[in-house]
């Protein structure tokens, strides 16, 4: 498949592309009708932060299965537009965690004690020992605000040299907070309290100048440092906050506009450290991102997990290989429900039972709404999915039950409305052989693959025989069958495992007998 690689990414992550078997194009600094036209015809689409992805690219992109952004942030891509078109966005977390803490605590330490002031006083020929009297970090306060994967690798290093910490992070229980050695407290609190506040948040709506002058007010004299993402702090506010004395100084990598601009009032306050946004620039950080990249997409390529995806459900590597099986047989059981139901799908519940109940079963869960919308006008896949059901007001439930009285572990995928339903159950025989156990109470034992037909029909002499006629004269043969009945003289149905699909005149031979009470061809795996 063909990988577009628009903004630059260590040569590792290339190689592990092109070691996958992936077509690798490059065309960096790609822009609007040169982006689109490059992007056409890509299967996945890598980026860092100078790309912009947007509507008009997924648009452009019919085949794209994921966009991948080597690094954190992914401000520049339109998430929701993504999901609407079903395409993976994915991002390299961990890989720059290490450098960009290390570039926190460097920071820290920098503007303390002056030390890029006092190397440029020094290098203009200037001996200027007593104008910097500096900050010991040592029994100061920390306050950290965003306590993720790089505030923690901060808050780890900087307890260690003594210094007592206070965190604001509303997305972790303070359990966690307290195994790093740091009190969880409310944002205002953690301000006012800090020595030094270190900020490690996304900008969002939320955080979209979090720390204005209202909040350095609080700080009494602290430093402020920033790593993170440019905007969540008022670079205005700041250096105000620097020039008056209300802080006692603050250092930035990274700012809302990038270039920093000549005119930035940044640039006039001495006790404001700026560097170019070198939180992820090591060597070692920029092979991890591209590496961690790669990797995420040559598993969406291969419809393996994804573990950093941002909009789509997923599994570790280990939960994956448990669930595998149950990801195709939950998209086979509700594209067969699907299509058995002739009323419109209100509803989609989907129940497990046995050991399968102990696993995170998200990914299974959304595939089974991919199989059940698979009949709708425009494609769905897991990403989108959920996002499908909101749209048509369709409710999705997800049902646990650890025990199972017949099988070690069951899934079974409900269609319904508030007049009907339909519930299609499958299992895994030895392993991971599935098999649909159950049609709409019928019990059955059919293997879910290629060509399937199911009829229902009365329960009398000479249908099958009848059916295996037309298919037989449509030259289709039968691959294996399993019939089930309610009882003696009732209902029966009947489920065949086709080598061709049926042909559309065999279909109405068969709906025309007056013993068949319905018939339907379902294709299944993209047979």
């Amino acid at each position: 498949m063909r990988v577009l690689v628009t903004d630059p990414i260590a040569d590792a992550g290339l190689d592990r592309l092109r070691d996958a078997g992936h077509e690798v194009t490059t065309a960096y600094d790609a822009t609007g009708d040169a982006l689109l036209d490059a992007v056409g015809d890509a299967h996945a689409l890598i980026v860092r932060s100078g790309t912009a992805v947007t509507d008009a690219v997924f648009e452009a992109a019919p085949d794209l299965v994921i966009v991948a952004r080597a690094g954190i942030g992914v401000d520049n891509i339109d998430i929701d537009a993504a999901t609407d078109h079903g395409v993976m966005v994915a991002n390299a977390p961990a890989g720059n965690v290490r450098a960009a803490a290390e570039h926190t605590v460097a920071l820290a330490f920098a503007v303390a004690r002056s030390i890029p002031q006092a190397h440029a006083r020094l290098d203009a020929g200037s001996w200027a020992k007593d104008d910097y009297l500096g900050t010991e970090l040592s029994g100061k306060t920390l306050g950290v605000v965003g306590l993720g994967r790089v505030g923690q690798e901060v808050a780890t290093r900087l307890d260690s040299l003594g210094m007592d910490l206070v965190a604001y992070d509303p997305y972790i229980g303070e359990d966690r907070a307290a195994q790093l050695g740091a009190e969880l407290v409310d944002i205002e609190t953690c301000i006012a309290r800090a020595d030094f506040l270190t900020i490690h948040v996304p900008l969002t709506d939320e955080t979209d100048g979090l720390i204005g002058e209202a909040e350095l007010a609080r700080m009494d004299g602290g430093y402020v440092i920033n790593v993170a993402r440019g905007g969540v702090v008022d670079e205005d506010a700041l250096a105000d906050a620097a020039q008056d004395g209300v802080i006692a100084g603050a250092a930035l990598d990274v700012f809302r506009t990038e270039p920093l601009p000549p005119a930035s009032p940044l640039h006039d306050a001495d006790s404001i450290i700026t560097t170019p946004h070198l939180g992820a620039s090591t060597k070692a950080a920029q092979e991890n991102v591209a590496t961690d990249t790669a990797d995420q997409v040559v598993a969406a390529l291969a419809g393996d997990p994804v573990v950093n995806a941002l909009n789509a459900p997923s599994a570790e590597r280990s939960a994956f290989d448990r669930i595998r099986p149950f990801v195709d047989l939950a998209e086979t059981a509700g594209t067969v429900a699907a299509a058995l139901f002739d009323p419109r799908i209100e509803r989609v519940d989907v129940t497990y039972q046995g050991e399968v109940a102990d696993e995170d079963v998200a990914l299974v869960t959304a595939a089974a709404q991919q199989g059940a919308f698979a009949g709708l006008e425009w494609q769905v896949n897991a990403v989108n999915a959920p996002r499908v059901a909101e749209k048509r007001g369709i409710a999705v439930t997800e049902t646990k039950n650890h025990r199972s009285e017949a099988y070690q572990s069951l899934v079974s995928v409900t269609v319904g409305n508030g007049d009907a339903e339909l519930t299609v159950s499958g299992t895994l025989f030895a392993g991971d052989d599935p098999r649909l156990v159950e049609i709409d109470g019928f019990r059955v034992e059919a293997a879910p693959n290629g060509h399937m037909l199911v009829a229902r029909n009365h329960d009398t002499p000479g249908v099958i025989g009848f059916i295996g006629g037309v298919l037989g004269t449509a030259e289709v043969n039968i691959a294996g069958m399993f019939n089930a009945r309610e009882a003696r003289g009732g209902e029966a149905l009947t489920v065949y495992n086709l080598d061709a699909d049926v042909p559309a005149r065999a279909l109405d031979e068969l709906a025309g007998d007056d013993r068949i009470v319905d018939v339907t061809s379902i294709e299944l795996n993209g047979e």
